[in-house]
This record gives C-alpha cells, structure tokens and sequence, in this order.
C-alpha cells in the first residue's frame, strides 16, 4: 500500500502507484479540475507525475503562490508556441519566470512590430482555448540535441548539449509545439485564461554581447482577471510616478552619458537631499551616534584584510599612485573600525555608535544601471554600532524602533522583515554564524514583528535583517539593514579593554536606516508622486501678486514667510493669475498664495493648498501657525 499524507494530516491509501491528478479526483471532482500541480515532499510537480511510495502530498490550485509560478511558466511556453505557429522560422531560446510575468527570447530574421505583438497574443488566446494536454517526456541527451537539430533548433541543441552526457532530459509537448523544459506545467493549456504581453526588448544570447542580439518578449499572467488589471493598472500609476521623468518635470536632477550611474543635482533636488541628510543627522544626535567621516580611498592591503577584496572586488573601482594599489570606497564598514582601534576604548564606552554619510562607489554592470534606484555613486546613512555579545540582542531591538519611526515620519507605515542568513561564499566559523542569525531573529521575536527566513542571501561577513516598506501603490522596496558581524573586527584588529583587564574583540553592527540616500528619495518622489508634503517639499510656498499694484505687498509676504524659516518664491512677473496659478500646480507646490488688492489692503492672503483646494482668506500669522504644525507634525 501507498499512503499519501494530506496537509490537513488525513492520509489516503492507495494499492498501486497513482498521479498527482488521480489523488486529487479522489479527493474530489471540484480539486481535479482545479489542480494545477502538485508538491511532492516539497517539490513543485506536475499532475501526471506518479507516486509510488509514501509521501506528502499537497495539491496546488491557483490559490496558492506556487500555483501562479506554474501558470507563468506554463503562458511562457504558450507564447512560444504561438510564436512558432505564426512565425515558423523563429527560433526560441529561453524563457523563464520573472517578477510578475515571464519573457522568451527568440532569434528571428527582421524585428518584431507592436502589430506581431498583438497577433502572437491572440493566437495564444486561440491556442488556449482549444484546452490541449500539456504531456511530458524524457529523452536521453543526445538525443534530444538530435530532435531539436532535426526540428532547426539550434539554440535549444546547443542548450542541451552543455548538460553532462549521462543524464536524460526532460521535454513538454502540447499540440505541435516541443521544448525543452525541466517543468512542471499546468495540465493542459485551458488552464491560461489571464495572460497579456507586455513589451518588446533585445537581449544577447547567454548574456554575451559578442553572441547574437536576441527578441526579447515580455508578458504578465495571473489566476484573476481583476487581479491583472489592478496589476497594470499599477503599472500605469508607476510610470506617472517615474523619478526620472518627475525629476526633469520639477527640475530636480539629471544624467547624462559623460557619468554613468552618477547623478546631476539641482538646486531643488539638493534641497530635498539637505532636508533628508538633516533629518538624519538629528536621529543620529537623539539616539546615541557620534558622526564621523572615514576616507573615500583607501589602500588595497586593507580591502585584503577586510575580506572586501577577495569576495567584493568585481564590485570595487580600483587606481594606482606611485606603484600603490587603491580602491574607491564601496562601504564605510573598515573605515570605521580604523576610528574605532585608532583609541584603546574600555567595556564602559560600549555600545559605541558611528554614524556617517558615508559616499561609496560600487562598479554596477551598465546594465544594471535605472535612474537613483541604481547607481554607482551613492552616500549611505551607515552606523556602526561596537559592542559587546550581551549587547547585541538589545541594539538589535533598538534599532527595529527606530527605524520603524524614521519610516512612519517619511509616509511609510508597512514595513515586511526578512532575516537574511549565511551565504554560501562567507568569512567567519559557523558558531559564530549560530550566534549573529538566532540573536536576529529573538530581536524581531521581541520587537513583535512578523518575520520570513531568506536562507542564503546574508552578507559574506554575517547574516542581517533586511527592512522592506510597502509603496503607495503597493510596490516593495527594500531599504534598511541590520547585519550581525563577528568576523571583520577580527581581521582588522579592533579590540577593546574588558572588566577583567583583558583585551577583547568587539561584535560589530552594520545598521543603515534609508540605505542609499539617492535611492530612498527616489523612492519618496515616487511614493508620493512628487507631491512631497511640505517638510520635504523644495518650495514650500509662493507667493503671486494679481497686479504690480501689489508686488512690494507679495515680497513683503514672502519675506515675513522667510523669517519663519520656510522655503518661499515670490512670482511677480506680469503674467495672468491663472496662467501663474496653473504653472506652480504643475510643479507640485504644497501652497499658493495670491494677493490683490483686497488681500493687500486687509494685509491678509488668499491660500490654496495642493490638490486645489481653496482655504480662502486668512492673516498672514494664521497662514504660518497652519504651516508651522504641518511642517513640524511631518503630516
């Protein structure tokens, strides 16, 4: 007999081996039809696939995450199959999952149009609806390379041929169409209801620009048409939301070919950078760190010492000066422990807290590269915090609240906590990674925060907390870090005097709040559509006058405004109230004043707040008291 254990933990008993399907018809009609695949001791598999000894079972639907990764795996061989129907001289390559979707690339003689875009979706909407069985098969290697040379498919034979000559392959069928796939996919193709392509792109093949520029076909697929809309519909709202184009539109920043990754600030973008760095620099004062400042340059014997330029040096941009080897900082972390060892500190100095804005460089393929959210040249709010192990648990806390209060202050309130641990390719003993991964997790199990494992994905030197913020449109982005660190005080000589007289090696923390201060006001311009409120705003409020009759009246407002320490513009040029009104809308002012004669004989101001909303008249004291709070409540 084969038991097949349920996740409900009922077990079902079978006299001979059975599929995943055949289980799922036991269980019912409704779970047959809906099963899209099914998890064998953990592996996703297909519905044909056949137990033959005991196991636990659980049948996915589209209710469940791996349910959606196999219908995009599934739409992606679709569009490749309707590619070959239309197209047959098309040769198609690779096409895997991604973030939303999926892509394939194909090798085709002239370019594809927007018009074969929308014919290559409506013939997958064709061959959907016929509901063909979707089949898999196993062929020894070489012949496999034999099929597909056969069928002229030489980017599939070649694809094939790399696998070691012993081990069979795997291909999925469903009408006339054949690829080679290691699965698994939905049953038949009747499954795909809610699919759409996206774009077009070019792609080398394997990723070498000395190989052929591939097609490159992008496409979206979900479970639920409504949650496909609201997916571009999100899409919509992320390009309106663009840095890059609100950056030219509020006149904010550039880049330019002469700097790659690198970025061009004006004086309103740097405004909104001050007030960003300022903010920060106070969270510093009120939580215990001391500002410093560590070279841009330093020699590569440290990097070495570090562990940097072993397992980093890819990423690091490196010079030479009289017959010395150097490299442009990419993080602040060795610099600091210079700080610390240039001082012999007792245990009662500890923790002691670096903070700096620290400006690194990091040598991103071009590729890679997308406006602020990636650069090569950023400044980090780096803190490195040295303390003893009773500590750790404590700082680790600390720092969760206080960032979770940085983030509610710049409009974040849903926060995602992931602990990412040690990576395959590290420095350090595994006791001591035991050590820096459990006092992580007891310190968001104390925190009360809801947190996942991201096995693997820890730095080289110790594992850390990745804080990620929920946008307003529902994007992820990720920003804060905490990293637990045994190793690099170690190699780099940081020790302090401990109660028994005895030098010991501190524990080091790598804590950053925003992370990249380019990236994170990337991410406000978009969360807020570049409407920022008003204690970020570059241009708080300006000031029009209706008339020359009131231009002294509009300066002197703006003036008095001023005082007040906020960011005020007077427009006075002889142009129509409305024209000036709609103009500064445009550029997202948090605040329009308009004075007339009216406003300038009761030395009052007419207001409209963002969004058009008119606040009528008030005293000029009324209108700094309401901005005062709003500024200062960060509302």
């Amino acid at each position: 007999m084969i038991s097949v254990r349920l996740p409900d933990g009922s077990q079902r008993q079978f006299e001979q081996a059975v599929t995943v399907a055949q289980v799922a018809a036991s269980i019912g009609s409704g779970l047959a039809k809906a099963a899209l695949a099914g998890k064998v001791d953990g592996k996703v598999v297909d519905t044909s696939f056949l137990i033959d000894h005991d196991v636990d079972l659980a049948i996915v639907t589209d209710k469940d995450p791996e349910g959606i990764d196999v219908i995009r795996h599934s739409t992606a061989h679709l569009l490749a199959y309707a590619v070959k129907e239309l197209f047959p001289e098309a040769q198609v390559t690779i096409g895997p999952v991604i973030e939303n979707g999926f892509y394939y690339d194909f090798s085709y003689k002239r370019p594809f149009t927007p018009e074969d875009l929308q014919a290559i979706e409506k013939k997958m909407a064709e061959l959907a609806k016929k509901d063909e069985p979707v089949t898999r098969s196993v062929l020894p290697r070489d012949e496999a390379v034999s099929f597909f040379k056969s069928i002229g498919e030489d980017y599939k034979a070649e694809i094939i041929a790399s696998i070691p000559q012993n081990e069979d392959v795997s291909l999925y069928s469903e009408g006339k169409f054949t690829d080679l796939c290691r699965g698994p996919h939905v049953p038949s193709t009747g499954k795909l209801k809610v699919f759409k392509l996206m774009k077009l792109a070019g792609a080398y093949w394997r990723g070498d620009s000395k190989n052929e520029m591939l097609q490159r076909i992008y496409g979206t697929a979900w479970t639920k048409k409504e949650d496909q809309e609201a997916y571009l519909h999100m899409l919509e709202e992320a390009e309106k939301r663009d840095h890059r184009k609100l950056g030219r539109q509020l006149d904010l920043f550039h880049f330019q070919d002469e700097a790659p990754g690198l970025i061009f600030w004006h004086p309103k973008g740097w405004t909104i950078w001050q007030q960003v760095e300022q903010y920060m620099r106070r969270v510093y004062q009120e939580n215990g760190f001391q500002e410093v400042k560590a070279p841009q340059i330093l020699d590569r014997s440290l990097w070495e010492k570090s562990g940097h330029w072993e397992n980093y040096k890819e990423n690091m941009f490196t010079t030479e000066s009289e017959n010395r080897a150097y490299a442009l900082k990419p993080m602040n972390c060795p610099g600091h422990v210079q700080i610390f060892r240039s001082n012999l500190h007792s245990y009662r100095e500890l923790p002691l807290r670096y903070g700096e804005f620290g400006q690194c460089h990091r040598n991103e393929p071009s590729g890679s590269l997308h406006g602020m959210m990636r650069v090569r040249g950023f400044t980090q709010d780096d803190g490195h915090i040295f303390c003893t192990e009773d500590q750790i648990l404590d700082e680790c806390v600390n720092a969760t609240a206080l960032l979770q209060k940085v983030y509610r202050d710049f409009g974040f309130n849903e926060i995602i906590y992931k602990v990412a641990t040690r990576p395959e390719k590290r420095v350090g003993a595994d006791e001591l990674w035991d050590k820096a991964e459990q006092a992580l997790i007891e310190s968001l199990r104390r925190s009360g925060c809801e947190f996942e494992i991201a096995p693997g994905e820890g730095a080289f030197y110790g594992p850390k907390i990745e804080y990620t913020l929920k946008d307003a449109i529902g994007r992820m982005w990720q920003c804060g870090t905490i990293q637990v660190d045994f190793s690099m005080p170690v190699r780099l000589d940081a020790e302090y005097v401990a109660e028994d007289n005895t030098r010991k090696t501190p524990v080091m923390l790598h804590r950053a709040i925003l992370g990249s201060l380019e990236r994170f006001i990337g991410m406000l311009i978009e969360n807020h559509a570049g409407a920022l409120p008003l204690w970020l705003a570059p241009v708080q409020v300006v000031v029009l006058n209706i008339s020359d009759a009131q231009a002294e009246y509009a300066q002197n407002v703006a003036q008095a405004l001023k005082k007040q320490g906020f960011r005020v513009n007077a427009d006075l040029r002889n142009e129509k109230i409305t024209y000036k009104i709609r103009e500064h809308s445009v550029q997202k002012i948090p605040y329009i004043v308009v004075v007339g004669d009216k406003e300038r004989d009761a030395n009052t101001v007419a207001v409209r707040a963002r969004g058009n909303v008119d606040l009528g008249s008030m005293p000029i004291d009324a209108l700094v008291e309401r901005l005062a709070m709003e500024r200062d409540t960060k509302a």
